[in-house]
């Protein structure tokens, strides 16, 4: 007799597999069974269950009539799990029990699995959960890192401070990997000064297997233990240690799960090593000569490269590929220079270093950037490397970046959306014609709706500033007025994004006056939202960050500049949610795609935005906001001043008229127009399951059904 199973053990599965993270009903349940520790936790269901028993949940959930709903829960997990009819099984055939292997050095899914920092890896993240729900065949590799990304704090003088804690895998669902004998499967790479050794441990992201390698076992020193603790932490030393982790270890893991991708996804550089291992192993197991590996394994592989800043393409000197990479090399049978020639844009130039963007590049036959702009800005970057062909010609096409709906739609929208759009439309969101029904939305449930949002986010905000200023011991009145803070009434404005100079957090502020007119105009005020984190190398992203921070402080601003610590999943999920406008103004063409502004879109909120990266391809004159006329000054002071001028000039002239111009029951009917064209115009275009199905099409069929072709530029 089969026995029926207990709640916590359906809770328990459910759990474990992150299906449940974008699917809001089932965060929900978990956060019904204790609202104030579902919080306290970071929404992590794990820990939850375990300080619930089996008895006690069962007596919770009669408490609260769940029985029936986590039943169909489960059951529904089931289904999708077991799900035989999806867009994959129609397409991707051609990848049968051999998968896509996708290397990424992060990914974020989750806010309670803290490997991840920012656009690169919510990007990862949302590739797997699509790649799941359309059924493609993948795998994700990464490392497992135990101290994360830091937690962010600003001090009492704006500064930010970093912090780092230490993760339990207990605490996360992770599944150590194991030999058939039960034993931890560990896999090791080979360096000149020994081996560095790893375990390997299994996420399930709804159908897709995440697998994440860490250093921390017996076998390494205490240096190498540490290696895969924080995400872009150490030196140059350890860099081209967790990247030689990634990329040769991952393959190695890989291949002792007994998995053979049939295409390999290298996203962003810092992989780039997995081809040299695949290039190993076929010389070592088919008795290929390099020439012949290199050419079978350039075939099967496929890179995404992701931004047009010099620094972000990680270089290392020869002393150091020759310590890391020296054992590989030989079994390669290459020499010295050689080797490092294939990390080189001129082969015989000793004098340049090895990049790892360049081993990208030449081990892939198919590259491409992360939208139509910056596919055109790394043609050029990189034409020296195809010396011989124009800049039209050079191979590398795009594919723009797109985010995944279930994770960042609110569970408002989402019931307009259901009501509004063909059934089931949550399952071909990435074709045209299904959201053409979002315009019959009556404006009046659009605008409610998007008022909900908002009114949400500014409670979550004031709690999140009255935390802030608990710390510094503030008073009760202090904290009574940070309660007053924010208007819902009032226009709202979103910045977040990573503190780097070339995105130019503080761009309005460079006419104070005139900011301060803005903010404090008595009938038409306008406030702002600022979040995001600096890299803990980088002074001027901090002293940026400073000056908001000190700025908001300012009782000349009426609390209507508010800078909210900690930007991560969560709190990002908020205030794409509930914005009305999502300001983005980098110094174009630096930006190669960005997806924040996409997961505003969702949510009915609009992007005033500098014509760069997806803004550039997405803007049509009436479904949002353009800073500048996408023309490049060559002075970089003149540019910043023009825009600056202009990001005003647009505010006062048409974002806050527009928001302001009001119907006899007070509806910004105009406004409501461009939310509903964006959201038509710009849903299908920019979500992750468009987005990889357009990298199956155009990127891993082929691979993984010739060796000939090139990629193409999509449209």
């Amino acid at each position: 007799m089969v026995l029926q199973k207990t709640i916590h053990e359906k809770l328990s599965e459910l759990a474990s597999n992150l299906w449940w993270s974008w699917q809001p009903d089932v965060s929900a349940l978990f956060r019904e069974i204790d609202p104030k520790r579902w919080s306290e936790l970071s929404h992590n269901p794990i820990v939850l269950l375990r300080e619930y028993g089996p008895d006690e949940l069962e007596v919770r959930a009669r408490e609260l009539v769940l029985h029936s709903r986590i039943n169909a829960t489960y059951r529904r997990w089931q289904e999708y799990m077991k799900s035989t009819d999806t867009w994959g099984d129609t397409h991707a055939g051609v990848l049968g029990h051999r998968p896509v292997a996708y290397f990424s050095a992060e990914f974020g899914i989750h806010e309670s699995l803290r490997i991840y920092s920012g656009g690169l890896g919510i990007l990862s993240g949302d590739h797997l959960k699509s790649a799941s729900d359309l059924g493609v065949p993948l795998v994700g590799v990464g490392l497992f890192y135990r101290k994360g990304y830091f937690t962010q704090q600003v001090n009492q003088d704006g500064w930010q401070q970093e912090e780092y804690s230490l993760a339990d895998p207990a605490d996360l669902p992770l599944t150590e990997v194991t030999t058939p004998d039960g034993t931890p499967l560990l896999i090791s790479v080979d360096t000149r000064t020994g081996q560095i050794f790893a375990r390997v441990w299994q996420v399930e992201c709804g159908r897709v297997p995440l697998y994440l390698l860490d250093t921390d076992v017996e076998q390494n020193s205490e240096e190498d233990r540490q290696l895969t603790a924080q995400l872009y932490g150490g030196n140059q030393r350890t860099r081209i240690r967790q990247e030689l982790l990634l990329g040769v270890g991952g393959v190695r893991a890989l291949a002792a799960l007994g998995i053979h991708p049939r295409v390999i996804h290298m996203n962003e550089g810092h992989s780039a090593f997995a081809s040299l291992e695949v290039i190993r192993m076929r010389m070592h197991d088919d008795g290929l000569g390099f020439e012949d590996a290199l050419r079978e394994t350039t075939a099967m592989g496929t890179f995404t490269t992701h931004t047009p800043v010099p620094a972000g393409h990680d270089r290392f000197d020869g002393g150091l590929m020759e310590e890391h990479l020296g054992p590989l090399r030989e079994a390669l049978g290459l020499d010295y220079e050689g080797f490092l020639g294939l990390g080189r844009v001129d082969p015989h130039n000793y004098s340049e270093t090895f990049c790892m963007t360049v081993l990208a590049f030449k081990t892939t036959r198919r590259a491409n950037a992360v939208s139509n702009l910056h596919g055109v800005i790394s043609r050029r970057m990189w034409q020296h490397l195809w010396p011989y062909r124009s800049e039209e010609e050079i191979p590398i096409g795009h594919i723009t970046n797109g985010v995944h709906v279930p994770t960042w739609l609110a569970q408002q929208m989402r019931v307009l959306y259901d009501r509004v759009l063909p059934a089931n439309w949550h399952l071909r969101s990435g074709e045209p014609e299904v959201w053409k029904g979002f315009e019959d939305v009556p404006s009046l449930e659009v605008w409610e709706t998007h008022q909900s949002l908002k009114n949400r986010l500014i409670v979550y905000a004031r709690y999140r500033l009255t935390r802030q200023a608990e710390r510094y011991g503030a008073s009760e009145e202090a904290k009574a007025e940070l309660q007053q803070v924010l208007d819902p009434q009032h226009l709202l404005i979103g910045f977040a994004r990573r503190f780097a100079p070339y995105k130019r957090a503080d761009l309005v502020m460079r006419d104070i006056d005139t900011l301060l007119n803005i903010v404090n105009d008595s009938k038409h005020p306008v406030q702002f939202i600022f979040a995001g984190k600096a890299h803990p190398a980088d002074d001027m992203g901090k002293q940026i960050m400073q000056r908001i921070v000190q700025m908001s402080r300012e009782k000349q601003f009426n609390g209507r500049i508010v800078f909210l610590e900690d930007y991560d999943i969560n709190l990002g999920r908020h205030l794409v949610q509930g914005v009305d406008v999502w300001l983005n103004n980098p110094r174009r063409p630096l930006e190669a795609s960005g997806t924040s502004g996409q997961k505003v879109v969702l949510n009915g909120g609009l992007n005033l935005s500098v014509l760069d990266g997806w803004w550039a391809e997405a803007f049509d004159g009436k479904n949002g906001f353009a800073i500048g006329d996408g023309l490049i000054h060559a002075n970089q002071e003149v540019q910043d001043q023009r825009d600056a001028d202009d990001l005003l000039r647009v505010l006062q002239e048409e974002v806050i008229p527009l928001y302001y111009t009001r119907n006899q029951d007070d509806l910004p009917l105009e406004w409501i127009e461009r939310m509903k064209r964006a959201v038509r115009t710009l849903g299908w275009r920019f979500n992750a399951d468009r987005m990889v199905m357009d990298y199956l099409n155009a990127s891993y069929v082929p691979a993984a059904g010739s060796t000939s072709c090139e990629m193409r530029i999509i449209p």
